[in-house]
């Protein structure tokens, strides 16, 4: 990672102090970070994405397709790989922050097609169970999210999508 000669200053002072100053001049620099911004760019396509093939599937709206989590492409997947190809191509494909990234990436896919997806899997049981077993007593609870984790497709496309997001957003912006 590039340290600018500012940068150098300021972490000497900080570790002269003993103190961590943060100034919104600082905070408006994450605004400005590329890989920050393709990744957002990337989270809003992909949800986008699954807003409308939720609507083509299931033939209505659901706004809570944006902002939840399950369904066709994986957020997750998209996400974490366009943030680990982004750094790839900034910083080098044989860079440690590349390295670092791209495991993180594989364990978040990993979990989405395999903890979180079991967990979705769960619920949908437990919530026929209540259903059918407890028909005359009025529970109070919601019933449990059963569009938790994706299925291996999901977080492949997921990935793929990332990998072009990074590949076409580091050449435009």
């Amino acid at each position: 990672m590039k340290i600018g000669s500012n940068q150098k200053t300021k972490m000497n002072n900080i570790e002269n102090q003993g103190a961590i100053e943060i100034n919104i001049t600082d905070l408006s620099l994450i605004f400005r970070n590329k890989i920050i911004i393709i990744a957002l760019i990337t989270w809003a396509l992909n949800q986008s994405l699954k807003l409308i093939i939720f609507y083509i599937t299931e033939k209505k709206w659901d706004i809570r397709r944006f902002v939840g989590a399950g369904g066709m492409p994986s957020t997750h997947s998209a996400l974490s790989i366009c943030v680990a190809t982004t750094i790839g191509i900034k910083e080098g494909w044989e860079s440690p922050l590349f390295a670092l990234a791209i495991v993180i990436a594989f364990i978040i896919m990993a979990d989405a097609a395999g903890v979180r997806r079991e967990t979705g899997e769960q619920a949908k049981v437990l919530n026929r169970i209540i259903l059918e077993f407890f028909k005359e007593i009025k529970l109070k609870d919601k019933r449990l999210k059963e569009w938790i984790g994706h299925t291996p497709f999901e977080v492949i496309v997921g990935a793929f999508i990332g990998i072009i997001m990074a590949w076409v957003l580091c050449a435009v912006i």
